[in-house]
C-alpha cells in the first residue's frame, strides 16, 4: 500500500508517499508559502533531484491537487493514479486527554480536534486544513490522525499536573501535555530494537535536539515525563524558544517593553532560545562555527544550551530512578558533534563512556559508549513520516 503522509503548517504543507510494504519513500516535498505570493511546490521524487515549481497556491485544497499532480506527472510522478494512495496519515499536533493513540478520521474525530485547536491555535487549526482538502479531493480514501501529544498520555498525574489551582486542570485542561511523542516512540523503539532487548525492559532517555526540542523518560515502553508542557514552548532552550521561565517575567517584560503579554509570549517563541542568547543564529551549525572562531555569544548559548539538555537527563534519570539507555535525535541530535560532546560532560557521572572518535559521525545510528559503558548511549535518527506510515497502514488494514 502506497500511504500519503500530509504535515499542514498555516503556510505550508509538508508531503511524503511512501510504500508501507518496502517502506521506501517514493516521493517526497514541500508546498510553501501557501496564500503568500510567491508560493511554490518543491518536489523530490524518490532518489532524484528537486524540483522547483513557483505556482500560485491560494489555499490548502490547491497545494493537495498540485501533491497530485506532482505525484502522477507523467516526467517527474511515481504513480500513474490517484488510485494508487491506499491511504493518508496526518501528523496532528494537539490530541488533548482524549486521544491517547492514533485513530480513523471521522467526522467526530475532526469535532474533538477542533475543540483542542485553543490548546494549539498556530497548529491544530492548519492540520485541520489539511485533512478537510485532502477529504474534498480523495473522499474515498481512508485517513488516519497521529497525534504529537499521544504518545505521552501515558504521563501520570504527578508528572502532567502544574502547581495550580485545581480547578484549572478540571474546567480549562491546563496540564502538561508533552509534543514530539511520534519521534519518541519510533526513536525508544528502535534503539532497543538494535539494542538487541525488549523496550519494555529498558529505562530510556530521548534527546529530541532541533530547532524545536523536548527530552522524554521512556519507563519500560511508557512515556512517564516529558520537557514540553501544555504548548512547545516549555522545557529546553530551543531555536528561538526559550523554554523554562519563571511566569513573572511576562508582566515584567510588558511593562518595560510596553507591549502586551502576547506579544512577550511571541517574544519568546519566535526570537529567544540560542538565536536570542547569541544574537547570530538558531541553527547550531552556525553557532558551532562562530564557537570555534571564538564568538564568546555564540559560546554561550551553546553552553546554556547543552546544560539545560544535561539538567534534564538527570531529573529524568531520578524520575526513572535509573536509566539504560540516552538516545540523542533529530536535527542537532544527530547531526551536531560539538552539541552533544557539551552535553557529554553533564552526563559522564552516569557511566557513559562517549568515545571521542564515534561522535563525530553526522546522522548514522551508532552507538556512541564504550562496551564498559553502565549506561547505553546512542544516536538515532527519526522518522516521524515512516512512524505515521505504520500507524496509518496499522489502522486502515
Amino acid at each position: 500500500m502506497n500511504v500519503l503522509i500530509i504535515n499542514c503548517g498555516s503556510s505550508s504543507l509538508k508531503y511524503q508517499l511512501i510504500d508501507s510494504e518496502s517502506e521506501n519513500v517514493l516521493a517526497k516535498g514541500l508546498c510553501e508559502r501557501i496564500g503568500i505570493p510567491g508560493s511554490a511546490i518543491i518536489h523530490q521524487p524518490g532518489g532524484g533531484d528537486k524540483i522547483t515549481t513557483e505556482v500560485d497556491m491560494p489555499d490548502h485544497t490547491t497545494a493537495v491537487r498540485l501533491v497530485i499532480e506532482k505525484l502522477t506527472d507523467a516526467q517527474v510522478g511515481v504513480i500513474g493514479s490517484l488510485d494508487e494512495i491506499g491511504a493518508v496519515g496526518h501528523r496532528i499536533v494537539h490530541g488533548g486527554e482524549k486521544f491517547a493513540g492514533s485513530v480513523v478520521i471521522t467526522d467526530e474525530v475532526i469535532g474533538e480536534i477542533e475543540k483542542c485547536s485553543d490548546l494549539a491555535p498556530l497548529h491544530n487549526p492548519a492540520n485541520l486544513i489539511g485533512i478537510r482538502s485532502c477529504l474534498e479531493i480523495m473522499p474515498t480514501v481512508p485517513m488516519v490522525g497521529v497525534f504529537d501529544t499521544a504518545f505521552h498520555q501515558t504521563m501520570p498525574p504527578k508528572a502532567y499536573l502544574y502547581g495550580l489551582p485545581y480547578e484549572y486542570y478540571e474546567n480549562y485542561q491546563v496540564r502538561r501535555y508533552g509534543f514530539h511523542g511520534t519521534s519518541h516512540d519510533f526513536v525508544s523503539a528502535r534503539a532497543a530494537q538494535i539494542l538487541g532487548k525488549k523496550r519494555e525492559d529498558l529505562k530510556i532517555i530521548v534527546c529530541h535536539l532541533g530547532n524545536g526540542a523536548s527530552v522524554s523518560a521512556v519507563d519500560h515502553g511508557r512515556s512517564v515525563d516529558t520537557s514540553m508542557g501544555l504548548t512547545p514552548l516549555e522545557g529546553l532552550i530551543m531555536g528561538t524558544r526559550c523554554g523554562d521561565l519563571d511566569a513573572a517575567i511576562i508582566p515584567f517584560l510588558a511593562g518595560r517593553l510596553g507591549v502586551s503579554a502576547q506579544e512577550v509570549v511571541d517574544i519568546c517563541n519566535k526570537k529567544s532560545g540560542v538565536l536570542g542568547l547569541s544574537g547570530l543564529s538558531s541553527d547550531f551549525r552556525d553557532l558551532a562555527e562562530a564557537a570555534a572562531q571564538g564568538n564568546e555569544k555564540a559560546e554561550t548559548a551553546l553552553e546554556t544550551y547543552a546544560y539545560r539538555v544535561g539538567k534534564y537527563i538527570g531529573a529524568y534519570t531520578a524520575a526513572m530512578n535509573g536509566v539504560d539507555v540516552i538516545v540523542f535525535t533529530a536535527g542537532a541530535g544527530e547531526n551536531n558533534a560539538e552539541v552533544r560532546k557539551l552535553i557529554g560532560q553533564y552526563i559522564g557521572y552516569l557511566g557513559t563512556n562517549i568515545e571521542e572518535e564515534k561522535n563525530k559521525i553526522r546522522g548514522e545510528e551508532i552507538i556512541l559508549s564504550d562496551e564498559g559503558a553502565r549506561v547505553v548511549t546512542m544516536v538515532v535518527p527519526t522518522n516521524e513520516e515512516l512512524a505515521i506510515a505504520r500507524e496509518t497502514v496499522r489502522l486502515v488494514k
